[in-house]
């Protein structure tokens, strides 16, 4: 067996044991970085719902290209394709050149945890009401869409994904009237967010135009 042939097998058991300490909503996975184009070797759990054989990310490809000498990152929020929450942290595994030869990462789906904090919030802190207005000092649009996009859903206090159809409108219609559909892209990165298609952020939000229009005619009557 060859010394990366032996470090692959470790981190699979490495990969086993983490997942079997945290669950069904963590996710351990080993790339073999020598084969970028199916990279994936091993993958315990199913958060992201991904095969062996399948490619590097585009995170992790930019890691190995880095300058940087150590270059792992840790505990860093994303986004799986169905829109949950999750957090990840990323190792790379070097030889004795310093040469990255594999990658060890770990992905952790918070959405149900979000669920609970927001159900437990009242009980835990029954002094709070509304919560201060909080600025975010933006330094892209895409930076000022997702603020207004999780402070919408923190008022209605539930995760995007597991919110019925009439929840997933009331979202729409929050983030109409506070202006994030203003922004150019807001559809497409609302839609990736929530877990859902354009067409459909498209719907609702017609949907709850026409019957924003409805209203204001029948307050002019």
């Amino acid at each position: 067996m060859t010394d990366k042939e032996c470090c692959l097998q470790n981190l699979q058991s490495l990969a086993d044991a983490i997942v079997a300490m945290f669950g069904r909503n963590c996710e351990a996975c080993v790339h073999d970085l020598t084969s970028l184009h199916s990279s994936l070797v091993y993958i315990r759990g199913e958060v992201t719902h991904r095969l062996p054989g399948a490619p590097a990310t585009d995170l992790l490809v930019k890691m190995i290209n880095s300058q940087a000498e150590k270059g792992d990152v840790h505990s860093y929020r994303t986004i799986s394709s169905e829109g949950r929450s999750l957090k990840s942290t990323t190792t790379l595994i070097r030889d004795g050149k310093g040469r990255a030869i594999a990658a060890f990462c770990i992905n952790f789906d918070t959405t149900e945890f979000y669920n609970a904090g927001q159900a437990l919030l009242p009980f835990l802190h029954p002094e709070i009401g509304t919560p201060p207005s909080a600025e975010t000092f933006a330094h892209s649009a895409g930076e000022t869409m997702e603020a207004l996009f999780h402070n919408a859903v923190r008022e209605i206090g539930k995760h995007q994904t597991t919110m019925n159809v009439d929840e997933k409108k009331r979202l729409i219609a929050a983030l109409d009237a506070d202006g994030l559909f203003q922004f150019k892209g807001a559809v497409e990165q609302v839609a990736k967010m929530m877990g859902i298609t354009r067409f459909t952020v498209y719907n609702y939000l017609k949907r709850v135009r026409s019957t924003n229009t409805t209203h204001r005619k029948e307050e002019h009557q």
